[in-house]
């Protein structure tokens, strides 16, 4: 197996762990009906991931392996959210803005709508057989 896919599952792993138990927490400690907790991970793995691009790509603090396993991997278990977000900033920072536009808009539009569809779709699932059962 590829060496890569092994250290982004290695790091998907963490960070899921770290994204249940950091949400668990805040949710005990911050009960209100707001997504509190999902704002928390999704600004603290901004934040990581931002440390993690300038230490790699700005300064070359360390390998290629070591990003696909914290950034990719970890990052990525913890909050895809930061993956977007430093992908958007990067357009900005090239200014591409026409793109950079697209891609939160139809990023937003998209994933809102593939969610009521999925939704959708296994509510008539569930109807369906629910019926004939």
């Amino acid at each position: 197996m590829d060496r890569s896919i092994l250290l982004v599952g290695l790091g998907g792993f963490i960070g899921s762990i770290l994204r249940h138990l950091i949400g668990s927490f805040i949710s005990r400690i911050i009960p209100l009906s707001f997504p509190f907790a999902t704002l928390s991970i999704n600004v603290i793995g901004c934040l990581v991931i931002g440390a993690l691009y300038g230490a790699y790509q700005k300064h070359g603090a360390f390998t290629e392996a070591w990003w696909l396993f914290l950034a990719v991997g970890v990052c990525g278990g913890f909050t895809t959210f930061s993956a977007f977000s430093l992908e958007g900033l990067t357009l900005l920072q090239n200014t591409k803005f026409l793109p950079f536009f697209a891609y939160l808009s139809l990023s937003i539009i998209l994933c809102f709508a593939a969610i009521w569809a999925g939704m959708s779709l296994f509510n008539n699932l569930f109807q369906h057989f629910h019926m004939e059962g």
